[in-house]
């Protein structure tokens, strides 16, 4: 069992103020598998003070030393890459050759992403009788999900230490392990104290506290619509920035034009990742109305392809969801979307039979969803997918259009142009074209409620950055 009894403060690692601390559930097996620390406001003031007072050396460092840390971090990452996948596969729940790929891999493509850019990112420009400079945000407070936890932490942090800024983070409290062998890596490689903090804790108490401190500069925030609402509302006082990447309920739109059986089985692909766990997952399938009953047949079948079990087995696609109470979150909207009329294709509310222990859920598919149903409004976050009908084009972006997120989504037809047309039409942060896959190096963000801001590439490096225009006489 992994017993963490220190947070990471000022370079060294720190008894916490308090006594409690947090259990962390094997998502397979309902153990114990970890203890963190249950840190607390003062904990939290002590990380934010000792990155502030931090701050001016890390913003004065040239960035080519910067980009040397970074590529250290991500070289210190690799060599403990498998230890890692295994960490992320018990905590979450994702197969053990997914969470190698994706829940570390993509971790360790970000450090060494922004090591190259911190060196070759245009730094100041001139405009006009000015030169505009670019200047690091101040102290950020990175705070960061369960579902992807070392990506998100990759792409706060990362992106933060290339800008010059320091950093407080606070993973979450479900899946934190992999966050405290960062924080190893990031002691093992001479960062200097205070540019890289790690307070574990509750949302609640250390979030908040970092959310209302007046020496933290900004926020950036990966979550719940809901626990994003309270984020501005509490940032508000201060008036600091705020970057949220929040919920989203995307649509994957099928044309008539398109190859059904590539696109139903990309949407499925793109639905049960991570056992739906994913904030983008493409979880409504439109479909045209004559085409119902064969997207049907294809989705029960791509969707029995997903066989559930061990995530440290060889034989798993889908593993367990993170915790009891987001299994039962998930079950109660499968009931809820049959009691509003879908129709229960596969699936169901109920256990896997031959699955006693861990948080499984059967991999799901609701037909004959109605755009208004709860199940094709609400955030489910499990392995649901639900088939909604249209009768023409407009129809069909309008219902993509008709929810409160807009996060991503998928666009498949006979060609790219007519797919590209539909696509520009539906107001996301991204849309997938014929089946166009994710890019590391693009901007990440949502529309409406699923937020504001973006990460990866570039557009990342610059959410932390502040612009300075110096005025020269002409």
């Amino acid at each position: 069992m992994q017993q963490r009894e220190q947070l990471y403060i000022n370079g060294r690692w720190t008894a916490p103020h308090g006594a409690g601390r947090i259990d962390v559930i094997n998502a397979s097996t309902e153990a114990v598998m970890g203890r963190i620390p249950e840190g607390d406001a003062q904990d939290a003031d002590a990380a934010v003070r000792a990155a502030r007072a931090a701050f001016d050396g890390w913003a004065a460092t040239p960035p080519a030393e910067r980009a040397a840390f970074l590529q250290k971090i991500a070289e210190g990452l690799k060599a403990r890459q498998a230890e890692l996948a295994q960490l992320i596969a018990g905590e979450l729940g994702m197969p053990l050759k997914l969470a190698s790929m994706i829940q570390v891999g993509t971790p360790i493509a970000n450090f060494g992403y922004y090591a190259k850019l911190a060196t070759s990112h245009q730094w100041e420009e001139k405009v006009g009788h000015s030169k505009v400079v670019s200047e690091p945000v101040g102290v950020v407070a990175a705070i960061t999900p369960w579902n992807y936890p070392l990506h998100q932490i990759a792409a706060k942090v990362a992106a933060a230490l290339a800008a010059g800024c320091t950093i407080v983070l606070k993973p979450s409290e479900v899946t934190p392990l992999n966050a405290f062998v960062l924080a190893e890596v990031i002691d093992s490689v001479g960062l200097p104290p205070g540019v890289f903090n790690l307070v574990s804790g509750t949302g609640p108490v250390v979030g908040e506290a970092l959310v209302a401190h007046p020496e933290v500069d900004m926020v950036s925030f990966t979550g719940s619509t809901r626990a994003g609402r309270r984020i501005s509302e509490v940032a508000a006082a201060t008036i600091k920035r705020v970057a949220l990447e929040l919920g989203g309920k995307s649509a994957s739109v099928i044309l008539p034009s398109a190859d059904l059986a590539a696109a139903v089985k990309g949407t499925v692909n793109a639905c049960f990742l991570n056992s739906g766990q994913t904030c983008s997952a493409h979880t409504r399938m439109l479909v045209h109305e004559s085409q119902y009953e064969r997207a049907a047949q294809l989705a029960v079948e791509a969707a029995a392809r997903f066989t559930i079990g061990d995530p440290f087995g060889e034989t798993a696609k889908l593993g367990p969801l993170v915790s009891d109470v987001q299994r039962e979150r998930v079950r109660g909207y499968i009931r809820k979307g049959i009691e509003e009329g879908a129709e229960l294709l596969c699936g169901g509310a109920d256990a896997p039979a031959d699955l006693p222990t861990g948080y499984y859920v059967q991999p799901t598919v609701l037909g004959r969803v109605k755009p208004d149903a709860t199940v094709a409004q609400e955030e489910i976050f499990g392995p649901v997918l639900s088939i909604l009908t249209y009768r023409d084009e407009d129809e069909a972006v309008a219902i993509a259009n008709n929810t409160i997120y807009g996060l991503a989504g998928a666009v498949w037809a006979g060609d790219d142009a007519q797919a590209e047309r539909v696509a520009r039409r539906i107001r996301t942060g991204q849309v997938d074209i014929n089946g166009g896959g994710f890019n590391l190096f693009a901007p990440f963000g949502g529309y409406k409620q699923s937020g504001h801001g973006r990460e990866m590439g570039r557009f990342g490096l610059e959410e932390f950055l502040e612009l300075k225009s110096l005025q020269f006489k002409a």
